[in-house]
């Protein structure tokens, strides 16, 4: 089989690259588009001697892109059309214009023979989805989808995303009509269940400690992870922003002490004591380093530049990818 020649789309921060990369399968990314200014200045910060170009991808053209010499196409299109909390809007968001446009060219994109699309769960039942797929049948694409999360390879972290592999060549052995949720090697992968203690560093032992406000307010509503947890809740480009359903933080005790904290803050009634109290907990963030752990970024390959915050830097991870998933994903779209 030919090397992958790759174009990646929507490239953020690169975790397709990553990606390929660990998937050990042959092939180099070409060029990676995306409008973030700042996810390219990280891209570039890692990956200097690729050609990143800071396009809105749709003013690419088929003949553009033929000119790329890129058989391939890794992409994750913005998700805040479909995911459960944007406003849905689908096809109608201006958001998802560049994606409706590569679905739109793809007929003509005949030097294209692997495609692996990752999106939010949510975008299956989509239109978007819809106008995807179509195209695929077009252009004479095998394809397969799943949804899949982290936590199925080990990784203490729920994710779940959709993915879907396409290729000219010949049809997917595993192919089903239905989106797969598991991989189809699953039966023989028994992965090791890994305890967030795995992740933390405990050099940002006592970083990011959760505010007062925070504390008070969210404390009820907080995903609490501790040393020897299998889990943690997505994290999402908000985290640090608003308090619920943004991702998990971390307490360096165990579990009894948070449920003696919890016996104790019953008896309480006074807001000084009630803070004291919770502070003692040590609740904190997870950091952006740690978060980019649980997303298999590989840590001796992968880092921001210093002149981006940590606000950017969370954004820049939840519009990321899991590393680990796709990896894997890219050998079955290789394999024969």
């Amino acid at each position: 089989m030919d090397d992958f020649r790759v174009l990646e789309l929507f490239s953020g921060i690169g975790g397709m690259h990553y990606a390929l990369k660990s998937s050990q399968i042959p092939g180099t990314v070409v060029a990676a588009a995306d409008i973030n200014t700042i996810a390219n200045d990280v891209y570039r910060h890692n990956h200097p001697d690729i050609k990143v170009l800071n396009n809105n991808i749709q003013k690419f053209t088929p003949e553009f892109i033929r000119t790329l010499n890129v058989n391939t196409i890794l992409m994750s299109p913005p998700c805040q059309p479909f995911t459960r909390v944007g406003n849905q809007m689908d096809v109608e968001d201006r958001r998802a214009d560049p994606f409706v446009h590569i679905c739109q060219i793809l007929p003509e994109l005949k030097c294209i023979d692997w495609i692996l699309m990752e999106n939010v769960k949510g975008f299956d039942t989509s239109k978007a989805r819809e106008m995807f797929v179509e195209s695929l049948r077009q252009s004479e694409f095998h394809y397969q989808e799943f949804i899949l999360s982290p936590t199925q390879l080990g990784i203490p972290n729920s994710r779940h995303r959709y993915y879907c592999l396409a290729r000219r060549s010949k049809a997917f052995t595993f192919a089903s009509e239905r989106i797969l949720t598991s991989l189809p090697s699953a039966d023989t992968m028994v992965p090791d269940v890994q305890q967030i203690s795995q992740f933390i560093s405990s050099v940002d032992a006592n970083g990011l400690p959760l505010p007062e406000k925070v504390l008070q307010k969210y404390f009820s509503v907080l995903d609490i992870c501790y040393p020897d947890s299998i889990n943690s809740m997505c994290f999402t480009k908000a985290y640090t922003h608003y308090a619920e359903g943004t991702g998990s933080v971390f307490c360096p005790l165990d579990r009894n002490a948070v449920d003696k904290c919890c016996s104790q803050l019953e008896l309480i009634f006074d807001d000084k004591t009630t803070v004291d109290l919770l502070k003692s907990l040590q609740l904190r963030y997870f950091t952006p380093a740690e978060v980019s752990r649980l997303m298999c970024f590989p840590e001796n390959d992968f880092s921001f530049p210093e002149k981006i915050s940590n606000k950017s830097r969370y954004r820049l991870l939840g519009n990321s990818i899991n590393v680990l998933v796709v990896s894997e994903l890219i050998k079955l779209l290789y394999e024969d």
